[in-house]
């Protein structure tokens, strides 16, 4: 069957319609209000927040209250969406986009914001009913699915085993205790969030995860696939590397994702962990460029490009890229690490580096109020390199915007972990211009 070739081309091509794909549409509207944009992506439903996951599984919020933006954002920015369809193949020299339903788009001006994929390891049954990742409203119906009556053995309510301590798998955690369905973590490192915290803030956090009821597994690995005795198709348990056997009737594996660089990759783009791009997000095709997971970005903490993979990240990118795309030259000014979560009764902030070891130049600060609160700055000759707010985390902005900055904090260093840290507690330079209104740009 012959390709079908869309009668128009597009001077903006989107492929990935979350928070890349959107901040790169608006920043292409602050420069050219006329352009054609089209945006394609493999998932059905229009940009919504992926943080909101959890709660959407735990019947905490719904789609459209998760909508990331109106449901006319697209008629009101002229974007033709092209949703529930994959893009199969980018030939680059013809400028051309096939799509998985034999499509073909053309573009002048092509973002690639693929995101990433969930990795999952190969583990002997794991071709089995009932095992699940965790990065998309549909992997949430699929889980709320399996966990309804009809699904179930009769003998149970449903208990799940998650492997990765991580933030997807604690957002994961969550929203099953939520629905009152018994847990247990899989974790082959020593700590809940390990990538993300220190010792004593991810102490804070195993010690909330077990007064919730969930059990907690550190050390090992699932080696094997259980089936269940009446049905072998399907999850029955797993088990572990030392010999352990976990009962289970869903199997969730979240130990992160896996930049999604295939198509890019593909066509011959520069690609390493993520999709190599420069400060302008540009990457080695001078008219294509990549944003979010998917990108391998500049890092201002550690000052080379990394991928990190985080919403508010993406969206930067996003809208860095789209100014470029559209003729306005911008410099990204770079991202790092930083997290934030609210599960469990905890609230905690973590950004930049968490433990720098003995390295020469580095001075970490900490301060402790118990249980109810821990805060902890790490310096880089005088400069915030890295932070972490548990319990009350309302002035961790105000460090964020320091390490950011770039700002010599040596002055006032000690202030920065202090219970009654504040804007006041900043030069009177600084605080006054963070204070100030933005300025605007002229009409």
């Amino acid at each position: 069957m012959p390709r079908k070739t869309s009668q128009r081309g597009t001077r903006y091509l989107i492929v990935g319609n979350s928070a890349g794909g959107i901040g790169a549409v608006e920043a292409i509207r602050q420069v050219d209000a006329d352009g054609p944009i089209t945006i394609v992506s493999d998932e059905p439903y229009p940009a919504y927040s992926r943080p909101e996951i959890s709660g959407y599984l735990a019947g905490l919020t719904t789609v459209e209250r998760m909508l990331f933006r109106p449901l006319d954002f697209y008629e009101k920015n002229g974007v033709e969406a092209i949703l529930g369809v994959a893009a199969s193949r980018l030939d680059l020299r013809k400028r051309r986009l096939e799509l998985e339903d034999g499509r073909t788009l053309a573009w002048d001006r092509l973002l690639l914001a693929t995101g990433g994929q969930p990795t999952v390891p190969p583990i002997p049954g794991a071709d089995r009913e009932g095992i699940f990742t965790f990065t998309t409203l549909a992997d949430a119906d699929r889980i709320r699915a399996a966990l309804s009556p009809a699904c179930l053995p009769v003998r149970q309510a449903g208990r799940a085993v998650v492997i990765g301590a991580g933030l997807i798998g604690l957002s994961l955690t969550h929203a099953l205790v939520r629905l009152g369905v018994p847990v247990v973590i899989v974790e082959l490192l020593d700590r809940p969030l390990a990538n993300a915290l220190d010792r004593e803030a991810a102490r804070v956090v195993e010690r909330a995860l077990r007064g919730a009821g969930v059990e907690l597994v550190f050390g090992q690995t699932v080696a094997e696939v259980l089936g269940q005795p009446e049905d072998d198709q399907h999850v029955g348990g797993v088990r572990l590397q030392d010999g352990r056997q976990l009962p289970s009737d869903i199997l969730a594996i979240a130990i992160g994702v896996t930049p999604r660089v295939e198509l890019a990759a593909e066509a011959g783009l520069r690609v390493n962990r993520g999709i190599i791009v420069d400060r302008r997000m540009a990457t080695s095709h001078p008219h294509v460029y990549a944003c979010g997971d998917a990108a391998e970005a500049f890092d201002f903490i550690h000052g080379v490009e990394r991928v990190t993979p985080i919403w508010p990240n993406a969206y930067i990118g996003g809208r860095v890229a789209g100014l470029n795309m559209a003729g306005r030259e911008t410099a990204y000014s770079g991202g790092t690490g930083m997290n934030a979560l609210s599960y469990f009764g905890l609230a905690i902030v973590s950004a930049g580096l968490q433990e720098p070891g003995d390295a020469p130049g580095y001075e970490v600060l900490t301060c402790s109020d118990g249980d109810a609160a821990y805060r902890k700055v790490v310096l880089r000759d005088g400069r915030v390199a890295g932070l972490t707010f548990v319990g009350d985390i309302e002035r961790s902005g105000i460090v964020l915007g320091l390490m950011r900055a770039g700002t010599d904090v040596s002055a006032f260093k000690e202030a920065l972990v202090a219970p009654d840290f504040g804007l006041t507690s900043l030069p009177e330079e600084l605080w006054r211009e963070r204070l100030a209104p933005p300025i605007t740009e002229a009409a």
